[in-house]
């Protein structure tokens, strides 16, 4: 038995930490040389949230195999680590804004689709789906499930740590610094492609006797042929959308 090795981990990564490891230094026993995200994740952080990783102060990638006696230090994608941006292990990912869920988040992917985020989901989607999704289109992965984000051709994820949607999705929009990428009701919220303005005339056969009467403006999904307008529900969703940004705010 070579090791052990010790590990800290920093910020929001105490989150997936039992209480009693939470913000101290774990031993971690291991055989041969491992590399260090196999421990990482081992302990169970999945890697899409780790941006810096030193091994006895200096920066190192997910592939250093593990010494024994190594000081691991880990810090997440937030403001917690002071490191140069040399550092960084998400700098050089493909920078995206697009979305893939997991099949318990159906509510937060037509929130996102609300606000005009690109957002892919299906109830069916398994998690090898849902990670080639993620590597072929470059997605972030947005899961209640910390075993999918380890999968390994997963780069971008993020681990929801609330069960309500509006804390989920203020959640997303400030780990994702998404406040000022907002299109809000330009995508439909059924199969998230692009609305578009569509002439009264050529959908009075999809609108209710009321909204004939009441409403003039229409918009159209060229996939699934929905109809929306700005009627009660527009309202709606549009105070949810202030709460949210009213959310950031403070």
């Amino acid at each position: 038995m070579p090791g052990p090795a010790n590990f800290r981990f920093y910020g929001s990564l105490n989150d997936f930490l039992p209480r009693s490891k939470k913000h101290s230094q774990i031993s971690y026993d291991f055989k041969n040389t491992p590399a260090v995200k196999d421990a990482i994740e081992a302990i169970g952080i999945p890697h899409p949230e780790i941006d810096v990783v030193l091994a006895n102060d200096v920066p190192v990638d997910f592939t250093y195999p593990l010494q024994p006696n190594d000081l691991i230090k880990v810090y997440p994608a937030t403001p917690e680590c002071k490191c140069p941006s040399s550092y960084s292990l998400q700098a050089n990912l493909p920078v995206t804004n697009n979305f893939v869920l997991d099949v318990h988040l159906g509510k937060l992917a037509k929130a996102l689709r609300m606000l005009g985020f690109n957002t892919l989901y299906q109830n069916d989607y398994t998690d090898k789906t849902i990670a080639t999704i993620a590597e072929q289109e470059n997605r972030i992965v947005l899961t209640r499930d910390v075993g999918l984000l380890k999968h390994k051709a997963i780069k971008h994820g993020y681990w929801l740590r609330s069960q309500h949607l509006e804390e989920q999705l203020a959640e997303v929009i400030s780990y994702f610094k998404l406040k000022k990428k907002s299109q809000p009701f330009t995508r439909c919220l059924e199969c998230n492609n692009n609305i578009s303005v569509v002439a009264k005339e050529a959908v009075l056969d999809k609108l209710p006797p009321k909204t004939k009467q009441y409403f003039n403006e229409f918009y159209q999904c060229p996939t699934c042929s929905r109809v929306y307008w700005k009627g009660s529900h527009y309202d709606r969703m549009l105070q949810f959308v202030k709460r949210i940004e009213g959310s950031q705010e403070r």
